[in-house]
């Protein structure tokens, strides 16, 4: 099955019309893309967009030979023309099947937002899934064998990529390609950054693939570490690579502390960021849950795991640190590292960038900067991916 993307972008395109925000303005050249539609085979046609024909003869196809044309989404994005000779736009109902006369077969989508997703099957067997922007499959989604592409808003609904992996309908061989890309989505090197921590890819318009064939899947990192400093973006960066992924436990090593306003309100937007299907766990015992097997973890954050590890060793005493304190602390320290080196799971883990800073006016205070800026140094030394957030741009440092 051979697919063209004779568009990538939301309905309206990108960049928007008469948009000044920065991401339409640098959406330039080949950053910028016209709303997505899909031919496939040169026989159907999914999403009847503006010069989807000038598209077509770009990407060196005709639509002369399309017997079906199907809408997935309500149009909201400039007026469509219709070419010449295509047949009429139509909608499947949720549930039914249509047979093309070429022997395609197409079977409608039920989802949780307006519009209609496609399976489309070939005659030599191939298949994908083409979700209209903002959409999710409806309900529980269980497929005996993954299919081998599918096309969803991978940076509006991360979950219902996580809902279809849950499912079985997509695995590591699935090509995943983000479409319906928006202006809230950063072009260029970011844009393929973000989407290959969830395990995607985006083309630009007028791309053809053949579906099925073998080709390089985004490496997900098995190990990340999260650097920042204090609401710089790092949680919301650790929480990104892993929200297109089902069943995540998250590691709260803060705990609760009575009295403390402030700190529930940071707890409570903590826990309202998070996908439904996560499980939170607050403990800083992590050795046992990276020594064990299970769903991927994200463990938020490494400087209050330190702070309870140096409370145990009583760190902040003078005389108990020197009479082996700091032994104490750094063979916890190592344990930890020896687990994460260990570990079988996807591991991000969040931790604060406080070297650059001011210099504490205490000696506990400069031990635990002095003791964090290790800790972070031995965990990154054990990551394949690590990264920097600053002001909410996220900087690689290694992967």
């Amino acid at each position: 099955m051979e697919l063209t993307l004779l568009g990538t972008g939301a309905p309206a395109g990108l960049p928007r019309p008469d948009c000044p925000c920065a991401a339409c303005a640098s959406a330039l050249g080949a950053y910028a893309r016209s709303a997505t539609a899909l031919l496939v085979d040169g026989v159907l046609l999914l999403d009847l967009t503006p010069g989807a024909a000038f598209a077509a003869a770009r990407s060196g196809h005709s639509l002369s030979a399309v017997q079906q044309v199907l809408l997935s989404h309500p149009h909201d994005g400039p007026a469509v023309e219709h070419p010449a000779g295509l047949p009429r736009a139509g909608r499947v109902p949720d549930g039914r099947e249509l047979a093309l006369l070429d022997g395609h077969r197409v079977r409608a989508v039920a989802l949780d937002h307006p519009g209609t997703g496609y399976e489309v099957t070939s005659p030599d067997g191939g298949s994908l899934l083409y979700l209209p922007p903002g959409a999710s499959p409806a309900g529980e989604v269980e497929r005996p064998e993954p299919y081998d592409m599918v096309l969803a808003d991978v940076v509006g609904r991360p979950d219902a990529l996580a809902k279809l992996r849950a499912g079985g309908a997509v695995a590591a061989t699935t090509d995943v390609l983000a479409v319906h890309l928006d202006h809230d989505a950063p072009p260029g090197p970011e844009l393929h950054r973000r989407l290959a921590a969830a395990g995607a890819r985006a083309v630009p318009d007028g791309t053809t693939l053949v579906v099925g064939e073998y080709h390089a899947v985004p490496d997900l990192p098995r190990r990340t570490l999260v650097l920042g400093g204090a609401r710089s973006g790092k949680s919301v960066e650790a929480e990104r690579r892993l929200e297109s992924f089902p069943e995540v436990v998250y590691v709260a090593t803060g705990g609760v502390r009575d009295g403390d306003s402030d700190w529930a309100d940071r707890i409570r937007l903590h826990r309202e960021r998070r996908p439904g299907s996560w499980r939170t766990t607050e403990t800083c015992d992590l050795v046992p849950l990276l020594e064990a097997d299970g769903p991927p973890l994200l463990i938020d954050c490494l400087s209050l795991w330190l702070t309870d590890a140096m409370d145990k060793v009583e760190a902040w005493d003078d005389a108990k640190w020197a009479a082996g304190g700091d032994r104490a602390l750094r063979e916890q320290v190592a344990q930890l590292v020896g687990a994460v080196r260990q570990s079988t799971r996807t591991v991000v883990a969040v931790s604060n960038e406080v070297g650059s800073g001011v210099v504490p006016a205490t000696a506990s205070g400069r031990r635990f900067r002095d003791e964090l800026g290790r800790l972070n140094a031995a965990f990154a030394g054990e990551c394949e991916h690590v990264l920097l957030v600053v002001a909410g741009q996220a900087m690689v440092l290694r992967g």
